[in-house]
């Protein structure tokens, strides 16, 4: 339910090729950092967003998504379950197309939420793993 290949397509193909990644920084130690690199190496504009606000894989950060100057498709969400709910309130808030939960982010009022507000959305997935599964 929380991601059906339909939807994990679309937003993998459809939606735009411009992700914010919250909770990436410049520690390469963490998930967040290789899930951009190879977001990156499938044609996607990665926009760092963690309060350090530090340039990542060549591309300035912003300490929240309603810093970004430009419109972002997806917010790919990098942190615990306890804070993604209002990261997601937030990208509703930006006109983003879509939200992704990372592996072990659920919150599922979150998910009704930003579906109800029109909102693709996937949760406990990630999008480093399903991308190359699309051929």
């Amino acid at each position: 339910m929380y991601g059906a290949p339909r939807t994990i397509r679309r937003i993998l193909t459809e939606l735009g090729d411009t992700w914010a990644v919250v909770g990436l920084s410049s520690n390469e130690r963490r998930a967040a950092y290789g899930v951009a690199g190879v977001l990156r190496s499938f044609g996607k504009r990665i926009v760092p967003v963690h309060p350090k606000a530090e340039t990542v894989h060549g591309e300035k950060g912003y300490a929240s998504l309603s810093d970004i100057p430009f419109a972002v498709d997806v917010v790919d969400v990098f942190v615990n379950s306890g804070l993604a709910g209002p990261v997601a309130d937030e990208a509703v808030r930006v006109g983003a197309a879509a939200v992704w939960f990372q592996l072990g982010v659920v919150d599922e009022p979150a998910y009704e939420r930003t579906r109800a507000a029109g909102l693709d959305m996937v949760m406990d997935r990630c999008p480093a793993i399903e991308i190359p599964r699309l051929g």
